[in-house]
């Protein structure tokens, strides 16, 4: 064989074995070059080659080392200690009844640091967080009524109960649409039937809808049978005319007894009532509504109201003072949950 073959030849054997060394050629070859059957030039490439699997786990340590000695991550680690914040968890308040729990977060300590790494020395550094579930969550709670979301979070929602007054909902919703906030409208299921496409153009609005029993009773006085057919009933209605998975359950004028909350319960449903009521249905100045709501309003709060003209006009004027507290108006859904608020809306 001529020596151009040969090295030809060499070559070729020595590339092989260099893209084997993690498909198990490397293996074979360490293996064959024990034997005295084994080829000579094998075993010359083994030797030649050396252990890179080896040699890369080696730099990979040492890359490693160096990085648990960079100033910047134990600057990073040491901040995370101080940025923690324990989840709360939900309980059953004596007052209050069933109070959300609120998570906690820490400082993604690797994410933090790759983010921090590609910034200019000096800048400030961007922590990026995760969230930290409670222990103990709403839903743990059993069948229990609720009245308010967690002090600690810093968020407040609007709960409108429709049954009656059409003529003042358009307004409300083109009121909600200028200041960019959802509600909750909780919906009589007699009204529904009979205003499916205003009920629709709540919907398509972006606002939460859901249940308000079906003929507006007193649902303490009622017996078994129909008070959950009250419940099923507008449910069923709810998901046949605007297909919405109802979550939530809003006794008539409040009243309700722990057979309510059971019922309801069965039916998927948690049972809420409110933190401060406007009593619009006494048709009060809209000057007092707001200054009403801008005393008593705080983080967790569930405001009653329903379509009326002193709601209509009070409106504006709340939800500026809800924001002037610190606060950030969303859904019943999203103030019940146990998810984190950190950016208040500015106040106005």
């Amino acid at each position: 064989m001529g020596r151009n073959k040969f090295a030809v030849i060499a070559i070729c054997i020595a590339f092989v074995m260099i893209l084997g060394q993690f498909a198990g050629i490397r293996a074979f070859v360490a293996k064959s070059s024990e034997q005295e059957s084994g080829s000579f030039a094998f075993r010359l490439i083994n030797d030649l080659t050396g252990d890179l699997g080896a040699q890369g786990k080696q730099d990979q340590k040492n890359g490693g080392a160096a990085k648990d000695m960079d100033p910047l991550l134990t600057y990073i680690r040491a901040e995370s200690e101080k940025r923690r914040v324990e989840p709360i968890d939900a309980v059953v308040d004596r007052v209050w009844k069933a109070i959300p729990g609120y998570n906690g977060r820490e400082v993604d300590i690797e994410r933090t640091y790759v983010k921090a790494k590609q910034l200019p020395e000096g800048a400030e550094i961007e922590y990026v967080y995760r969230e930290l579930r409670p222990k103990v969550n709403l839903e743990d709670l059993g069948a229990q009524p609720i009245y308010r979301g967690n002090p600690n979070k810093p968020m407040a929602a609007l709960m409108i109960n429709v049954a009656w007054g059409n003529e003042y909902l358009v307004p409300m919703l083109d009121t909600l649409d200028k200041a960019k906030v959802k509600a909750t409208f909780f919906l009589d299921g007699s009204w529904l039937k009979k205003n499916v496409e205003m009920a629709a153009e709540i919907k398509r609005r972006g606002h939460q809808i859901e249940n308000h029993a079906y003929s507006h009773p007193n649902m303490s006085q009622l017996e078994v049978t129909r008070a959950r057919l009250e419940i099923s009933k507008t449910k069923d209605l709810l998901k046949e005319k605007l297909g919405v998975e109802n979550r939530w359950f809003a006794p008539p004028s409040g009243d309700y007894n722990m057979q309510t909350v059971k019922l309801a319960a069965e039916q998927g449903l948690k049972t809420v009532l409110w933190t401060v009521d406007t009593v619009d249905w006494k048709n009060p100045p809209a000057s007092s509504i707001v200054s009403k709501i801008g005393s008593k309003v705080g983080p967790g709060s569930l405001i009653l109201m329903h379509p009326t003209p002193s709601s209509r006009d009070a409106l504006e004027g709340m939800i500026q003072a809800i924001q002037a507290n610190g606060l950030q108006l969303g859904t019943v859904e999203q103030t019940l949950s146990p998810d984190r608020v950190d950016s208040p809306v500015p106040q106005s």
